[in-house]
């Protein structure tokens, strides 16, 4: 099952990051992870949220472009080879990344959490699931 990534657009410029963590901050909105890239002109900092709806509408209102993209997200135990035994499951069921992230558990030292995208979430899933991988769902990532 898919969750939903919130990517923000924001400009290269001092602040930019902080005052759209700000807003995030204003409406309560708690943060499980968060990657930024950039370019010479812009930046997309992208993240998976607890309440997507609440950080989705105190974004726009607060004139932030922000879209939503479905990602893969999976619990991998937080010891040596432990994204490696991930990664080659996504290799021998011929899934694609696009681009990854990783964030700790809170609440569960055990365990790191990886973030994917790739071109069709549903298809991966599914050659995923044939591997014997279950995917994180939105409820379970809020509760990290």
């Amino acid at each position: 099952m898919s969750i939903k990534q919130i990517s923000v657009f924001l400009e290269n410029k001092p602040g930019q990051l902080n005052e759209m963590t700000r807003v995030l901050a204003e409406g309560n909105i708690d943060m499980r992870a968060l990657s930024l890239a950039e370019t010479k002109d812009f930046g997309i900092a992208r993240m998976i949220v607890d309440d997507v709806f609440q950080a989705t509408n105190v974004l726009k209102e607060a004139d932030f472009v922000a879209s939503l993209t479905p990602v893969l997200a999976f619990a991998i135990p937080d010891e040596p080879g432990g994204l490696n035994h991930l990664l080659q499951s996504f290799t021998d069921a011929g899934v694609n990344i696009e681009y990854m992230y990783a964030f700790l558990g809170g609440k569960d030292a055990n365990h790191a959490y990886m973030i994917f995208r790739v071109a069709d979430t549903k298809a991966a899933e599914a050659a995923l699931a044939a591997k014997g991988l279950k995917s994180i769902d939105q409820e379970k990532i809020c509760q990290i």
